[in-house]
């Protein structure tokens, strides 16, 4: 018997997993607009991070860090799909090209992306909480969160 319902339970999950599909990309729409980071710790720091909806299958993303009005980073993003499946694309300065996070969670307030192959990150989350954003990098057992309020 106990067989019985560790399989059925088993099959339940595999059988309402969602899987990430292109058709499921207008579920990122809510990323659009502009984020200003609340938990930087740097006093004089300020980190925004604008998110524009070029077409129906590509969202570009650009965060500034800046200490009052100087510049100390651009980092580029990119949600899109590309061959039927669904990236985040991370153009940083350190890395010599952009890296791929294939999506392998979606819903309306939150993704995920993983790239295993990549030193750090290995996964890349957004999660939609009201007005807030919470973004987190993680990978070879480090986090990193970002909070980012819509401005």
């Amino acid at each position: 018997m106990k067989y019985i319902v560790t399989a059925s339970l088993v099959f339940f999950f595999i059988a309402t997993r969602a899987q990430v599909s292109a058709s499921d990309f207008k579920k990122l729409y809510w990323i659009e607009g502009n984020w200003m980071q609340t938990n930087l710790k740097t006093p004089g720091r300020t980190s925004t991070e604008r998110w524009v909806k070029n077409d129906d299958a590509l969202l570009v993303g650009k965060n500034m860090l800046l200490q009052g009005t100087d510049t100390l980073s651009i980092e580029k993003a990119m949600l899109l799909v590309k061959d039927g499946t669904i990236y985040y694309v991370a153009d940083v300065p350190h890395n010599k090209e952009p890296v791929y996070f294939k999506l392998t969670s979606i819903s309306e307030t939150a993704f995920i992306g993983e790239n295993n192959a990549h030193d750090f990150p290995k996964k890349i989350s957004y999660t939609l909480l009201g007005n807030i954003v919470k973004s987190t990098i993680s990978g070879n057992g480090k986090s990193i969160d970002y909070i980012f309020k819509k401005l």
